[in-house]
C-alpha cells in the first residue's frame, strides 16, 4: 500500500468544518490503497472543539504531532480580551474595531506571511525531511488554509522531490477577505512569489468549487481539478428525522456580517403580521455563532418569540436538529467571489432531504448544485417576493406533513467516492518524485 503525508493544521479534537476536509479523506484512503500518515500540530489553540470528531480517525494510522506557536494570546492579552474571545478581529465590522484590532489586522497581514501559523513552517520543514528520509511516502497531500499548510508542502516537496497535491478548500490571495488584511505593496509581493512558486511544485492541485477553479488558472495555476466537499454516509447512518412540530428554520454554523439575511428577516417579520397561524408555528433555530447585529435585526422585526437563542452544539447533534427542520437557510458570502464559495454545508443539507433555501448569486456553483439536485431554490439577497413565495410553499407543505424533497443525483457528493477520485490524481503523480533541492 502506498503512503501519503496528510500536512494539516486543523485535526481532532478540532470542531468546525475546517477538519473534516483532512480527517474524512484519512478515513477512506485505505479503501483505495493509500496509508495516510498525519502531520498536525500539538498545541494549537482551534477557535471550536468537538471531541465526536476523533470517531473518523483511522484506527493504527501514524499521526505525528508537533508543536506550534501562535500569537493569538498574546493578541489576546495587549487587547484585554478574554481567553475565550475570538482572535481574528479581520472578521469585525471596521465600526467596531479598536485601534489595537486594526493594527492586529495589518500587522497579520504584513509580517505574519502567509498567516498567523506561519512560525510553524521552518521547524515543520526541518523535522519532515529528516522524518521522511526514515519513513518515506509515495506523495504528499497538503489542505489550505492556513496556507501555512501549502508553505510546508510546497519546501518539502522541493527538498524531497517527493510528489505533492496541493488542495484549496479557500483560495490564497484571491480569497474574498484577502483584501481585508490591510496588505502593503512589499507583503503583496511576498504572498503573490509564494503562491506562485507553489503553483510550479505542486504536481496536481485540487480546489472546493468549479469557478475557484477557473480562477486559479487565471493566475498561472496548471494540473487543477476540483474535489467538492461531500457528506459522509457514516454521520446519517443512525439519524432518524423527528420532524419538528413547529415549523424550523434552521442555520448551522458561522453566521456573520456577511452573510446578513436582512431581506429574509423582512419576509419572516411581514409573514408573522399577516399570518396568525404563521405566527404561531414559526421556530427561527440558528446554531453556531451568530452575529450581535443578526439577533439585534431579528428582535427589533418582532421576531422575538420565534427565535431560539443561537447555541454551539456537537456536530452529530446538529446534523439530527436539520433532519428534523423545515426548511434550511443557506446564506452565501456577500463578496466578489461568491459565486464560487460552496459552503461545506451544502452537501450535508443535500443528503438531508430538506428543502434549502439560498440567498446568493443565481448563477453561482451552489445555485446550480441545488437546481441540479431538486434540492430546493436560491434568491438573491433583496429578492422580497421570491423568498416570500417560496417560503410560502415549503410552510403549505408543512400544513400537509411532508417536509422533505426527492433529491436526486447527489451520490457524486458522496466523500468516500470523492477520496477514491483524490487517490486516483495520487497513483498519477505519484510516479512524479523529481531530484531534490536540498536549498
Amino acid at each position: 500500500m502506498k503512503k501519503v503525508l496528510i500536512i494539516s493544521y486543523y485535526w481532532p479534537p478540532s470542531g468546525g468544518i475546517g477538519v473534516h476536509r483532512c480527517l474524512k479523506f484519512a478515513k477512506y484512503f485505505r479503501d483505495f490503497g493509500w496509508e495516510p500518515v498525519v502531520y498536525a500540530p500539538l498545541n494549537a489553540q482551534y477557535p471550536y472543539f468537538d471531541e465526536t470528531n476523533f470517531k473518523d480517525v483511522p484506527e493504527g494510522i501514524t499521526i505525528i504531532r508537533r508543536k506550534i506557536f501562535e500569537p493569538f494570546d498574546l493578541f489576546k492579552k495587549i487587547s484585554g480580551r478574554e481567553k475565550t474571545d475570538s482572535a481574528n478581529p479581520v472578521y469585525v465590522r471596521d465600526r467596531k474595531l479598536k485601534a489595537i484590532d486594526k493594527f492586529a489586522i495589518w500587522l497579520r497581514g504584513n509580517f505574519f506571511i502567509p498567516d498567523a501559523r506561519c512560525f510553524w513552517i521552518k521547524p515543520s520543514v526541518r523535522f519532515l525531511k529528516k522524518y521522511l528520509k526514515e519513513n518515506p511516502v509515495d506523495a504528499i497531500f497538503t489542505d489550505g488554509p492556513p496556507h501555512t499548510n501549502t508553505v510546508i508542502g510546497c519546501r518539502l516537496s522541493k527538498k524531497t522531490g517527493i510528489p505533492w497535491l496541493m488542495d484549496f478548500q479557500d483560495p490564497w490571495t484571491q480569497v474574498d477577505y484577502y483584501k481585508m488584511l490591510k496588505i502593503g505593496k512589499i507583503a503583496d509581493k511576498i504572498h503573490r512569489k509564494l503562491e506562485q512558486e507553489a503553483f510550479r511544485t505542486a504536481a496536481k492541485t485540487t480546489i472546493v468549487s468549479p469557478t475557484w477553479r477557473k480562477d486559479l488558472e487565471s493566475i498561472g495555476a496548471k494540473n487543477v481539478d476540483v474535489i467538492y466537499w461531500g457528506y459522509d454516509e457514516d454521520d446519517f447512518i443512525n439519524l432518524n428525522p423527528v420532524p419538528d412540530e413547529k415549523f424550523t428554520i434552521i442555520h448551522a454554523g458561522q453566521l456573520g456580517f456577511d452573510r446578513f439575511p436582512k431581506t429574509f428577516i423582512d419576509v419572516l417579520s411581514d409573514m408573522i403580521i399577516t399570518d396568525k397561524k404563521f405566527a404561531e408555528d414559526l421556530s427561527i433555530k440558528f446554531l453556531g455563532t451568530v452575529d450581535y447585529d443578526i439577533s439585534k435585526y431579528i428582535i427589533e422585526k418582532g421576531l422575538e418569540k420565534n427565535y431560539l437563542p443561537p447555541q454551539i452544539v456537537p456536530r452529530p447533534q446538529a446534523l439530527q436538529q436539520t433532519f428534523n427542520s423545515h426548511l434550511l437557510l443557506l446564506p452565501l458570502n456577500i463578496a466578489e467571489n461568491s459565486k464560487g464559495r460552496i459552503p461545506g454545508k451544502l452537501f450535508e443539507n443535500l443528503r438531508s432531504g430538506r428543502p434549502i433555501l439560498c440567498l446568493g448569486p443565481t448563477d453561482s456553483d451552489v445555485a446550480n448544485i441545488i437546481e441540479t439536485s431538486n434540492a430546493g431554490k436560491t434568491f438573491e439577497y433583496d429578492d422580497f417576493n421570491g423568498i416570500k413565495n417560496y417560503v410560502s410553499e415549503v410552510y403549505s407543505k408543512f400544513l400537509n406533513g411532508n417536509n422533505s424533497v426527492q433529491v436526486k443525483d447527489i451520490d457524486c457528493y458522496n466523500v468516500k467516492n470523492l477520496t477514491q477520485k483524490l487517490a486516483e490524481y495520487l497513483n498519477q503523480i505519484s510516479d512524479l518524485r523529481v531530484s531534490p533541492n536540498p536549498k
